[in-house]
């Protein structure tokens, strides 16, 4: 697959591109496209800064980032992909726009004067608004892209002032927000398994559906980002932003076609039919030596955990318990969402809750499972749960992208099917209102165990499949 003979001359500035999200995700997401040849036959990577490097200095620094994070520099094309390496600094402000404006005046003098400028904020979100009237104020937003990472608003009332503040500058349909968990290759596939396929979507409902699960445990600390994650916790890091998206993907109606507009529909409208969640539902934790770590409060209630009962009221999962858990220094790391059916009326008794079960492991290339419920082979009647397993990297043909790589790709293709939009968003924080307004007590765990014991009932009967 080669994407770069259907895409024009493109200039990308990267804000924030010494950062940590940057050599993390962004920069090795680039390379990757270079890789695999899906990057414009032209195009130039700004790098921009508060401090000062220059373009040498910057590319030093991009292949550090690749070195450590991957893929490597001597595993693709480095050499040509270095070429294509500036830096601009000294910032990015209102007041002054630092080296941006004459560099990028320069590459598109290389490039032509038409080429596609995108613009990708890679910083946290109390920047958004600041960078953005830079844009507008140094005429920089005139037919570009812009990219904002997640969270995009921290609360109700800070998502609308944000959003209003971005349309003051650039239409939406130049605003891309990404959530890189829209990405992944499974969460593609919740919808294309289940619309391609009618032994899955015809079984897609509250009918045989008796619980979804969607479990994205961690066994990770807070790392370096005990300043970020603080002020954030796992609701604001992680549900309202991952895990509602992802609920979404699964509850939504069938869009009209998988354009973007269609697609972007079906997810948003089925967000504004997610009850408000109930406290009474909803357990937060936070990992016992949490405020040993540097920087973190000797009072902080932080939360490092979160398990809710979420419920869509919608003719199809009415009463269907859709049941979302993350947290931080847990016994298992997983990203999975599961689909657990009901046990059948019949011949056959004593069947097991977790007998039969379609699981999307959303972690790394992606992998799709199937348990069922079979006969033990031998002499006796004895029943047994079987697994089908089909790595998406195992399909013939198959190319799979990271997900920053694939989202990344759709920026520079203009196709905004799997990013977020305003009014789903605006729904989001309506859902999670009672929960940020009214937060139940802390509950501590011990690191290495799945969280509070509390969290258990939410997802009864069947209980969590991933435990202990």
């Amino acid at each position: 697959m080669t994407a770069s003979s259907s895409l024009g001359p493109t200039v990308f500035v990267l804000f924030g591109a010494t950062g940590d999200l940057a050599k993390r995700m962004v920069l090795p997401a680039f390379f990757q496209l270079a890789q695999a040849e899906l990057l414009p036959a032209q195009w130039t990577l700004i790098g921009n800064g508060r401090g000062q490097k220059t373009d040498d200095e910057f590319r030093d620094h991009v292949h550090a980032a690749l070195t450590e994070f991957g893929p490597k520099p001597e595993d693709g094309p480095w050499d040509e992909f270095a070429k294509r390496l500036r830096f601009a600094g000294n910032g990015f402000t209102v007041d002054d726009a630092g080296d941006l404006p004459s560099v990028v005046a320069d590459v598109k003098k290389e490039l032509g004067e038409d080429a596609q400028l995108v613009h990708y904020i890679a910083l946290p979100p109390s920047t958004f608004v600041d960078y953005t009237d830079a844009l507008g104020k140094h005429e920089l937003v005139e037919g570009a892209r812009v990219v904002y990472e997640k969270p995009f608003g921290t609360s109700q009332s800070n998502f609308e002032k944000l959003d209003e503040a971005v349309h003051k500058v650039v239409n939406e349909d130049q605003v891309y927000r990404i959530d890189h968990f829209l990405g992944k290759e499974s969460t593609q596939n919740l919808h294309i398994l289940r619309f391609a396929n009618g032994m899955i979507g015809g079984v897609w409902n509250r009918e045989h559906v008796e619980q979804v699960q969607i479990d994205v445990p961690e066994t990770l600390d807070i790392d370096d980002r005990a300043e970020f994650y603080d002020a954030t916790g796992a609701v604001l890091d992680m549900l309202v932003t991952h895990l509602f998206q992802v609920a979404a993907e699964v509850a939504m109606e069938p869009p009209l076609s998988l354009g973007a507009e269609d697609l972007q529909s079906a997810r948003e409208s089925v967000i504004a039919a997610f009850r408000p969640l109930n406290t009474d539902e909803v357990v937060l934790g936070q990992y016992d030596g949490y405020k040993d770590v540097e920087g973190i409060a000797d009072d902080s209630t932080t939360d490092t955990y979160v398990a809710a009962r979420l419920w869509v009221d919608t003719d199809r999962w009415r009463d269907v318990p859709f049941v979302l858990r993350t947290g931080k220094m847990l016994g298992v790391g997983a990203q999975r969402v599961s689909l657990i059916f009901r046990r059948p009326e019949g011949p056959v008794k004593h069947l097991p809750v977790d007998g039969a079960v379609l699981t999307f492991d959303l972690s790394g290339n992606g992998k799709i499972d199937i348990s069922m419920t079979v006969k033990e082979p031998g002499p006796d009647a004895d029943l047994a749960i079987g697994h089908l397993s089909l790595p998406l990297e195992s399909v013939p043909e198959a190319h799979p992208l990271s997900p920053y790589a694939r989202l990344v790709l759709d920026v520079l293709d203009g196709d905004r099917s799997l990013f977020t939009r305003p009014d789903g968003l605006a729904y989001v924080w309506e859902v999670a209102a009672p929960l940020l307004d009214a937060r139940p007590p802390v509950q501590s765990y011990a690191a290495g165990s799945m969280g509070p014991g509390a969290a258990n009932e939410l997802a009864a009967p069947t209980g969590w499949l991933l435990h202990d």
